[in-house]
């Protein structure tokens, strides 16, 4: 208002270059700015007063409404009309956000386990808190993002916000529930579903592949070697897989050797063969053979060629077929299921067969042979892609003869005593030597011919000894010792003396255990003269 006034005070005076009417003009505006400022400087006091006076009635109406409708309404009306009102008066938001769980129902949600990896690779500066880990058989450190912490990444001309978010499940002991959310404009929808999702799907296998570590899982493994801890519905523990078996190393039958090689390289490639005949993606071995024969070394070299994952699963561990269900649905592709020793689980196979029997009705909550087909050859087989079903046992004639048919078991692998050929291998892997010039190979080979040896047996006699002569000799004498028993045993099957006297029996097998630890104290003080 000073200002107002000062202004008011100047003199309006004439100018020689303006008209008269101009300068008249001038005062009649001067005029009525001047009434203005006078007109509102009587009015301003009354008008603070009457705006304060309002907005105190106004507030003391809204604090008198609003404890009536706190008696008068019931709380569930009262919030669902605060939600109407956010609702309706709340502006939309141009992003869409989408959420992507841990778990898709019993089994791992593929989109998250691959946004969970190609986030890895997309970490920026900004970002505060990283959990890292590393394997000793990785080659990088895995990073991973923290609760809450935002990752932003680009796809074109499209801005996508990741959140990895964690909460706590309602139920009692329900553990952390973990997902994604993916924010983007609402615009982009449709090249975000058919573009950028696929793309960070196929950049993950690619990372995967990079870094693989091959896994063993156990449901009585009391740990993980996984930032997931375990698999929950399965509850999968696991370790890494540090076995060195090859098919290089595998004291087997090279055209055997090479079949089986040829099998599982036919069967990776054929996945669009599978879905055009109607047939899931899946294949069944049966090892079977003695003791000591390979099996397990051959299930680890398949592991280590195709680069699989194995889980160990034991049917004496599973109580019904629901839980069989949720175990097998809990595992992933590319995966190679590994039910060892299925002869020792005869109880288990014939437990449907005996209540059938003895005319007994089959108890719910229990693991049936029905269950069984059905979880490997049946509808539930069909839930999952890659995978390899291995079966093992000793006693092929033992196993119930519907599960021995193709589509559960198509290939039979007998894993049959050594040979030669796997002599020879042996002998190149645990001595370093070959069979140009020496002279025990061609008496190990005549015995091997004649004598039931399994590669385990003769693989422990070449680690005897670091000098190769010694180790032979004692692969030599062990092999005929070996023949000697098995012709003794035929000799009394067909003379029908197999009720003598044990006392001779164990008197002849102590003098003969002597005779040859005094020839093995021989021949080695002959190996260090020569030596000497």
């Amino acid at each position: 208002m000073i200002l107002t006034r000062r202004v008011l005070r100047w003199p309006i005076k004439q100018s020689p270059s303006l008209p008269v009417n101009t300068c008249f003009s001038s005062g009649i505006a001067f005029h009525s700015i001047k009434m203005a400022a006078m007109f509102s400087s009587s009015e301003i006091s009354k008008t603070a007063s009457s705006l304060f006076s309002a907005y105190a009635s106004f507030a003391g109406s809204m604090m008198l409404v609003r404890s009536m409708a706190n008696e008068l309404i019931p709380h569930q009306l009262r919030s669902y009309l605060y939600s109407a009102f956010r609702y309706f008066f709340t502006p939309l938001s141009p992003d869409l956000t989408l959420a992507i769980d841990e778990r898709c129902g019993m089994s791992k949600n593929q989109v998250y386990e691959a946004a969970e990896v190609y986030l890895s690779t997309r970490i920026s500066p900004k970002t505060e808190r990283l959990k890292l880990s590393k394997t000793r058989k990785q080659k990088h450190f895995t990073i991973g993002l923290e609760k809450g912490e935002l990752v932003v990444d680009g796809f074109e001309d499209v801005r996508l916000t990741w959140r990895f978010v964690c909460t706590e499940g309602q139920k009692p002991h329900g553990g952390e529930k973990k997902h994604f959310e993916l924010s983007f404009n609402k615009k982009h929808k449709d090249k975000v579903l058919d573009f950028y999702l696929p793309y960070v799907l196929l950049k993950a296998e690619e990372i995967k592949k990079q870094d693989k570590v091959i896994k063993l899982y156990s449901r009585q493994c009391p740990f993980s070697c996984e930032d997931d801890s375990e698999r929950r519905g399965g509850s999968w523990g696991s370790i890494i897989l540090e076995h060195p078996a090859t098919f290089d190393t595998l004291a087997m039958d090279p055209a055997l050797k090479k079949m089986i090689i040829d099998d599982l390289e036919m069967f990776l490639r054929r996945k669009a063969y599978y879905k055009k005949v109607g047939k899931a993606w899946k294949r069944g071995y049966l090892l079977y053979g003695p003791p000591g024969t390979g099996k397990s070394s051959l299930v680890a070299a398949m592991a280590n060629y195709l680069k699989f994952d194995i889980y160990d699963l034991g049917l004496t561990s599973v109580r019904s077929d629901a839980e069989l269900r949720r175990t097998l649905l809990s595992t992933t592709n590319r995966s190679i299921l590994l039910i060892e020793d299925i002869d020792c689980s005869s109880e288990v196979l014939e437990r449907q067969m005996r209540n059938k029997n003895k005319k007994l009705p089959d108890k719910t909550g229990q693991l049936t042979l029905s269950g069984i087909l059905n979880c490997i050859d049946g509808l539930w087989s069909s839930c999952g892609d890659e995978r390899i079903i291995v079966f093992t046992t000793n006693y092929k004639d033992r196993i119930d003869p519907a599960l021995l048919r193709p589509g559960r078991m198509d290939l039979h692998i007998n894993m049959s005593y050594c040979t030669t050929d796997g002599f020879r291998l042996l002998a190149s892997n645990y001595l370093g030597i070959s069979s140009k010039h020496n002279p025990f190979f061609a008496e190990i080979d005549s015995l091997l011919n004649s004598t039931e040896a399994t590669p385990a047996e003769v693989a422990e006699e070449l680690m005897k000894s670091d000098d190769p002569n010694i180790a032979l000799q004692g692969l030599v004498n062990f092999l005929k010792r070996k023949r000697d028993e098995a012709d003794d045993e035929t000799k009394n099957k067909a003379t029908g003396c197999g009720e003598v006297d044990s006392s001779v029996r164990r008197l002849n097998a102590i003098v003969s255990r002597v005779k040859r630890l005094k020839t093995n104290v021989d021949q080695r003080k002959i190996m260090m003269r020569k030596r000497k």
